[in-house]
């Protein structure tokens, strides 16, 4: 435990720490954020806490494919939710997060409330639940939380908050012994069961584990990890994030019809998914399943199908050193994703279409080498694009304007997943 009086400007652990985290440059006002966690600490009567912090992520293959057993590829990024955390002696769990209202809530009180629905409470109350289900220890805490990971950005805020919360279950009651897979699942059933948002595993998963991560959710109950020995920082192309503003508030039932149409399809080949799915037994019934069906779901099912085999493209494209080759399936990712998966306009807005005029500048500005592509779930939030990284400023100056001081965002690739200290 360290000290809440703790000087960590000073603190030699906590810079090494800091340091792999965030980079050296980072180290003065990441210790003025955790210092700010500290004295929240103190002032509620605690001495000791632990640190805890769970990375964002971004989905650089597989877009939309996890919730049907498919396969992905992600990164954990430099944006995080970092908290302080002490445990209590009684059952009570209360959690202040900036920006927000705080949670009140019982541990052992675990049954889902309807009301809670959509709230961090029924995230944490969920994950309290299915500790306790899988015979494992819960308890109460007090947590003070920071996050700089944006909300209804697609770089898995909720899930950031949720592994966040499961690893304090984890390292303040259980020793630390669950395992980064095991995390991702509990968050999974939080958010599926007590939130209510058909969520994938990806987003959890890649929070957790860290680094940049090829996953095969073939098993979900065991599914295939596999740590890239990549280095993407090395590439005279970054990685960059376009904020459009945009909010994913108010799209659960856009996002839970992805899934649902792909499975639909799946459910008529006896399936449980899409990807037992050929694509020749497809194409084989597709007139029969169209006017039944519809015609969204046979382009999401083929968006499926082709995305798969994308992903492992891309992953042999970078551990081969073709980054030219990834970024030229980026670019049919981005199209597969705009055309046929269709998550890039909100169904609801004709006038708001962000992302898509955030994808057309992108295009614009960099012309036919433009890498671009909606960026998590879709429909409004965020684009990814991978800008060489002398262009930068110059299209910093092209897309702000239209979207607003600091809606560019370079990430970085951060190597570690959900950790604590000390």
């Amino acid at each position: 435990m360290l000290s809440t009086h703790a000087n960590l400007s000073s603190n030699a652990a906590f810079n090494t720490l800091a340091e792999s985290l965030y980079g050296k440059e980072a180290i003065p006002s990441q210790a003025l954020r955790c210092q700010a966690l500290l004295s929240a600490a103190a002032s509620h009567g605690h001495d000791q806490v632990r640190f805890f912090s769970t990375p964002g992520r971004s989905e650089l293959a597989g877009n939309h494919t996890d919730h049907n057993h498919g396969k992905v590829l992600a990164a954990a990024i430099d944006l995080d939710a970092v908290a302080a955390a002490a445990p209590r002696d009684d059952s009570r769990v209360f959690i202040a997060s900036e920006g927000f209202p705080p949670v009140e809530l019982n541990a052992r009180e675990l049954g889902k409330i309807p009301s809670e629905a959509g709230t961090t409470a029924a995230l944490v109350r969920g994950i309290a639940a299915r500790f306790a289900l899988q015979g494992h220890a819960v308890g109460g805490f007090d947590a003070f939380i920071h996050s700089d990971v944006l909300l209804g950005s697609g770089l898995s805020s909720s899930a950031v908050i949720e592994v966040l919360v499961a690893n304090i279950f984890n390292h303040l009651f259980n020793g630390g012994r669950l395992t980064a897979t095991e995390i991702a699942q509990i968050a999974q059933y939080a958010e599926n069961e007590y939130f209510g948002k058909p969520c994938g595993l990806m987003d959890p998963m890649t929070c957790a584990t860290g680094g940049v991560v090829s996953i095969d959710f073939d098993d979900p109950l065991h599914p295939a990890v596999r740590r890239l020995t990549v280095d993407l920082e090395a590439q005279d192309t970054g990685l960059v994030i376009v904020d459009t503003g945009g909010s994913h508030a108010d799209l659960t039932s856009d996002y839970a019809a992805i899934p649902q149409e792909m499975k639909a399809v799946a459910h008529a080949f006896g399936l449980a998914s899409c990807r037992g799915l050929a694509r020749e037994q497809f194409l084989a019934r597709l007139p029969e399943l169209r006017p039944r069906l519809g015609d969204r779901a046979m382009l999401r099912v083929l968006h499926y199908l082709a995305e798969n085999e994308r992903v492992d493209a891309q992953v042999a494209a970078l551990e081969a050193g073709r980054f030219q080759d990834f970024l030229s399936l980026v670019r049919e990712s981005g199209l597969s994703s705009f055309r046929w998966l269709q998550n890039v306009l909100d169904p609801a807005q004709s006038r708001t279409q962000g992302v898509a005029l955030a994808l057309a500048l992108t295009e614009q500005f960099l012309g036919g080498t433009a890498a671009c592509r909606v960026h998590g779930g879709g429909f409004a939030g965020t684009i990814q694009a991978w800008i060489p990284k002398h262009q930068l400023d110059s299209f910093r100056a092209a897309i702000e304007p239209v979207f607003g001081a600091g809606a560019v965002k370079p990430l970085r690739i951060r190597s570690s997943g959900a950790v604590a200290f000390p």
